[in-house]
């Protein structure tokens, strides 16, 4: 579900912002970090979205916090960033997952489809691997390279629909 356009009034209305797009946008993303730092969920979320939530794009679950939270949760607030235009990346745990063997990697991607994850991010400072495995690895995920992130430490990939 996209956000509802409409104009937002904003406080201190007589200072000059670069002007951004109406979401989704493609440029000027602002990136917001899931539970990891510190504990939170849906409220706080909810507050979040209410009082900034125009100018955030997407939500990054670091450290893999989701695999500690219960499943409902995970998919509560997957499901609110959703409603308010925010994509959802599982941040760079793959590298975790992929030291587990090779049968983990597609239960993995899977599950994170089936949770509504946007974005699966693979963090190439954290792994190295041969360019092939990378490639056969982004393939049978069904997924696309969107961009490199992270001061090029990192390739974030997203699923294709």
């Amino acid at each position: 579900m996209k956000p509802k356009s409409r104009k937002v009034e904003r406080s201190f209305p007589f200072l000059r912002l670069n002007e951004r797009e109406i979401k989704p946008r493609k440029r000027g993303l602002t990136e917001i970090r899931g539970p990891y730092y510190s504990a939170y969920g849906r409220r706080h979320l909810e507050d979040l979205f209410e009082t900034m939530g125009r100018y955030i794009d997407s939500l990054k679950f670091a450290g893999g916090s989701f695999s500690l939270m219960p499943e409902g949760v995970v998919r509560e607030i997957i499901d609110l960033c959703h409603e308010h235009g925010v994509l959802v990346s599982t941040g760079g745990f793959i590298e975790h997952v992929l030291v587990q063997g090779h049968d983990v990697v597609p239960q993995y991607l899977r599950e994170c489809r089936n949770l509504g994850f946007d974005i699966v991010e693979i963090s190439a400072g954290f792994v190295s691997i041969p360019t092939d495995d990378w490639l056969r690895l982004i393939a049978g995920a069904q997924i696309w390279i969107e961009s490199e992130a992270g001061g090029g430490n990192s390739i974030r990939c997203r699923r294709r629909d």
